[in-house]
């Protein structure tokens, strides 16, 4: 698999993983958020950018890792997911940005064998190397895809059922 790009480079849990640069809008030190009611768990709430809503998720939850307290190092990687009608601006909270880098060899091995140990990979876009370390390349509309069914089916619910 051919991924010749650049990568913004995270780390959870000590953990590399790597976001399309194309991907990403900009990275933001940690701010205030605002709690939304009734929000799943991994959904932190939303913050002001400019005067636009920016919904902020805890990459950690999504990722199926406890929660971390924020560190001076925690960042909001504020990117791009494109959900077919329209593109969305999401922010993931992560517990730090490393840099904007380029795999080894420029190349993404699928991780096929995961598919015999029941795991779908839905996000992970493949794996890649740099300077010898492994990097997880988040597919972002594969780590939100169950999510945003979840969504689109309430939203439709209510179109359908209208609000009390």
């Amino acid at each position: 698999m051919n991924r010749g790009s650049d990568f913004v480079t995270l780390e959870l849990d000590e953990v590399l993983y790597g976001i399309p640069v194309e991907r990403v809008q900009e990275i933001l030190d940690v701010c205030k958020v605002s709690l939304m009611p009734n929000a799943p768990s991994y959904m932190l709430g939303v913050i002001d950018l400019r005067g636009e809503n920016v919904p902020i998720v805890d990459l950690r939850i999504l990722m199926g890792l406890d929660p971390k307290a924020d560190t001076p190092q925690t960042r909001f990687i504020l990117v791009q997911l494109l959900n077919g009608v329209s593109n969305s601006v999401i922010g993931l909270r992560t517990d730090r940005v490393i840099d904007v880098t380029q795999l080894d060899s420029g190349e993404l091995q699928p991780l096929s064998e995961g598919q015999k140990l029941a795991w779908d990979g839905l996000s992970v876009l493949g794996i890649g190397r740099r300077n010898g370390a492994l990097i997880s390349v988040i597919d972002l509309e594969g780590l939100f895809a169950r999510r945003l069914n979840i969504a689109a089916h309430n939203a439709t619910r209510v179109e359908t059922e209208g609000v009390a």
